[in-house]
């Protein structure tokens, strides 16, 4: 009875953290528009997300689950993870963005995708164990899915400036930080993932504040991008990245994760780039590719060996 209830909450967290990574796919291509056609720069489409997609997230703690966001706003023994998880969730929201900026959306996504590989390390190094024969393909097979969707099989359509490389590098850090720190630390346990999400979101609000100012932006240039945004432009800012790719993505996916465990987690975060792909398909009417079906095939596989 309590291995089947245990086999009904891993899948469950397997279905979330899958519907999260897929919600991602649909904040890139919101964020590509934003910062191509809309111009805006990756500090000012960071700094809104985390502003939207925090406030609807605590609002809906303020409403449904009031009693924990009284909870882990009074903590004080975990002040120090909770920072932290902040500090990591913000740098993967702005580094990721700069890495797009920097090189292109699929060497950001790869690169990213090299954080199952220092969350697996870490969980094998803790428990002194060598990685499962399960978990080592799953990374495998992740991996070359991941860059098969992303370059389309040409390797040299990566682009690596120093520079973006270390940002890519960065967003792997981060993300590998933010979904530890929450398993070592117990915040998960005593708060709810949700709850312990959702505020550290509107928190990253007030970190993305000064890191818009210090690279340059500014209240006026702010409002002048805003301004010159259209219908389109605001429903892709509000809905699609805040609302969709911030708000519901973030707190499936680390929902998820407390459910199937962080290499689990990791590795099926590796379905973000079909998300993209399908996402691009349906909106730009592009065609699916040899490889893009291939990634898909392998990104199947990968599932089944987690489950």
């Amino acid at each position: 009875m309590i291995a089947r209830a245990r086999g009904r909450s891993i899948w469950r967290g397997a279905a979330c953290t899958l519907a999260g990574a897929a919600l991602w796919g649909v904040s890139g291509t919101c964020m590509q528009l934003l910062t191509t056609a809309g111009a805006l720069p990756a500090a000012l489409v960071t700094l809104l997300r985390t502003a939207i997609g925090g406030l609807i997230l605590v609002t809906f703690l303020f409403v449904c689950k009031r009693d924990q966001l009284r909870a882990v706003l009074r903590c004080g023994r975990d002040i120090l993870p909770l920072g932290v998880f902040t500090v990591a969730l913000y740098a993967n929201q702005l580094c990721y963005a700069e890495t797009v900026r920097l090189t292109n959306a699929g060497t950001a996504t790869v690169l990213q995708m090299l954080s199952a590989i220092a969350v697996m390390a870490f969980v094998c190094v803790v428990g002194r164990r060598p990685p499962r024969v399960r978990e080592a393909i799953g990374l495998m097979i992740a991996l070359v899915a991941t860059a098969l969707i992303a370059t389309q099989g040409n390797l040299s359509s990566l682009s690596m400036p120093p520079d973006g490389l270390t940002w890519g590098l960065v967003t792997a850090a981060a993300t590998a930080v933010y979904i530890l720190v929450p398993k070592y630390s117990g915040i998960y346990e005593r708060y709810g993932a949700v709850v312990v999400v959702g505020v550290s979101m509107l928190a990253c609000f007030f970190l993305a504040l000064p890191g818009y100012a210090i690279q340059g932006g500014s209240l006026g240039e702010a409002a002048g991008l805003l301004g010159s945004l259209d219908v389109v432009g605001w429903l892709v800012l509000i809905v699609g990245l805040g609302a969709v790719g911030t708000a519901l993505a973030y707190a499936l996916y680390l929902s998820g994760v407390s459910m199937v465990g962080p290499v689990a987690g990791s590795l099926l975060a590796a379905v973000e780039p079909v998300s993209a792909t399908v996402v691009s398909a349906l909106a730009l009417g592009t065609a699916f590719s040899g490889c893009d079906i291939i990634g898909m095939v392998l990104m199947c596989v990968m599932v089944f060996l987690i489950g």
